[in-house]
């Protein structure tokens, strides 16, 4: 798919889940865990998926997958997304990444696969998506290795926006009209912050 070569997949799920009131990665989504959604959208792609997770949390279930999954522990608590990032970012030998948040249960296979064709194209480290507005942290295509130089730096400098990695790659963005022609609903940038955001059974 990629002359990248492989494409390895990053989940955060390193949050504290306040708004939601309980763990909202393992809370129903259809009649699977939440967490379980995204891992699936990444399993065709990537082969090999690191759910993120706060070094003080216990393990959340992972699915069986026809690709690697494992839990790798953020080096300390409550530093945001960006060092989420960095933490998978680093365990990863795959020279590109897909990085989403475990909150997200409706990515678009496609619209991940064209996230990675493009980031095939020459001088680019990173992509991500229009919304209409303005483009969106997650879902995010990196090249692995000026992605976490800079989400170090970034670090470094007392940076914790997500965003802030994107930019400082001159990420390219993918238009709104591109990507919802594959999405036409645009739920792949759906994401769970409260119980009302699940299907009703």
């Amino acid at each position: 798919m990629s002359p990248l070569g492989r494409v390895g997949g990053v989940v955060l799920a390193g949050g504290r889940s306040r708004r939601f009131g309980t763990d909202k990665l393992v809370a129903p989504y259809g009649d699977v865990p939440l967490l379980h959604r995204p891992i699936a959208a990444l399993s065709g792609l990537c082969e090999e998926i690191l759910v993120i997770q706060a070094a003080d949390a216990q393990d959340l279930p992972l699915p069986p997958e026809p690709v690697v999954v494992r839990i790798v522990r953020d080096a300390t608590l409550d530093q945001g997304p960006l060092a989420g990032t960095v933490s998978g970012l680093s365990h990863t030998e795959a020279p590109a990444a897909l990085v989403v948040a475990g909150d997200m249960p409706e990515l678009s296979v496609p619209v991940l696969r064209t996230m990675v064709r493009t980031l095939n194209e020459p001088g680019v480290d990173a992509v991500w998506l229009d919304d209409g507005n303005r483009p969106r942290p997650f879902p995010l295509a990196l090249r692995v290795a000026p992605a976490l130089a800079a989400a170090q730096r970034l670090l470094e400098e007392g940076e914790r926006r997500m965003r802030a990695l994107p930019a400082a790659l001159g990420a390219r963005v993918l238009p709104l009209e591109i990507w919802s022609a594959l999405d036409p609903r645009r739920r792949t940038l759906h994401d769970v912050d409260l119980p009302r955001d699940l299907p009703l059974e």
